[in-house]
């Protein structure tokens, strides 16, 4: 008998002419290098699909941005695309005259966090220094204050506080048209009261705290002179403010700085 006993066997399977077979490699192995050019891969739909929306996605993403949630610091910086296309959300931090005011660009308003959110809070005091678009309203001319020297126009006080207790620290949407000779955005400007959206321009037309805007170039209406003169014409028929007949003297905007030397 044979010692151990599977030594005969194994003896047998193992002749020279069978040798015993190596152990098999594995066909794939981490450090094995891809093939080259091997890019077959990258070109299946599960790959491309993903690919293709993330890439859409992102610069959708970044246009929508650019249009209307990108905060506008100054008249300066409003895209030339913008002029006469575009409109302006914002709160108003402060009245410079009867026919000007400062807007704190919010786009998106509330929805966007302004106001609530961390991060969205409207800046007070130096922190608006270059943070706000100096705003002209377009299509009327209020009078003037008082500027180097020269005393102010009958009925400027009142126009500026009317404006001021209307519309200042208020939520306001502009629609632009053009930037003037001093940065200021011309821009109709809306606000809303007691629910209904006022423009403030006709609102002081109605009242006689202002007359239309008269100038031999660069008036600006958008697409509402007819409908301000008509509101001029009610207030000077009504007697209305600057119309009042205790200022039959009246000297208007135009006139004024024709006679003073403003432009």
């Amino acid at each position: 008998m044979w010692w151990p006993p599977w030594s005969s066997s194994l003896s047998e399977s193992l002749t020279p002419s069978d040798p015993p077979s190596p152990p098999k490699k594995s066909s794939s192995s981490w450090s094995s290098p891809s093939p080259p050019n091997h890019w077959t891969h990258y070109t299946t739909p599960e790959v491309l699909i993903p690919t293709a929306i993330l890439t859409s996605t992102i610069l959708i993403s970044t246009r929508l941005y650019k249009l209307y949630l990108r905060r506008i610091p100054g008249a300066t910086t409003i895209s030339t695309s913008f002029w006469r296309k575009r409109s302006l959300f914002g709160t108003v931090t402060s009245v410079g005259d009867g026919d000007g005011l400062r807007l704190f660009h919010t786009p998106g308003g509330r929805l966007a966090g302004w106001g609530w959110m961390p991060g969205r809070a409207i800046p007070k005091g130096k922190a608006l220094k270059d943070n706000t678009i100096s705003i002209r309203l377009a299509g009327i001319d209020a009078p003037e204050g008082a500027h180097f020297g020269k005393p102010a126009q009958p009925g400027a006080q009142e126009a500026f506080d009317w404006l001021t207790a209307y519309v200042n620290h208020k939520r306001v949407r502009a629609y632009i048209y053009k930037k003037d000779q001093y940065d200021r955005a011309v821009a109709t400007v809306y606000v809303r009261r007691w629910l209904l959206r006022r423009d403030v321009g006709l609102q002081m037309l109605k009242k006689g705290l202002a007359t239309v805007y008269e100038a031999k170039s660069g008036a600006e209406f958008g697409d509402l002179e007819d409908k301000y003169r008509r509101a001029e014409g009610w207030a000077k028929l009504r007697e209305k403010g600057i119309w009042a007949p205790s200022k039959t003297k009246f000297e208007s905007p135009r006139e004024y700085k024709s006679r003073t030397g403003h432009v």
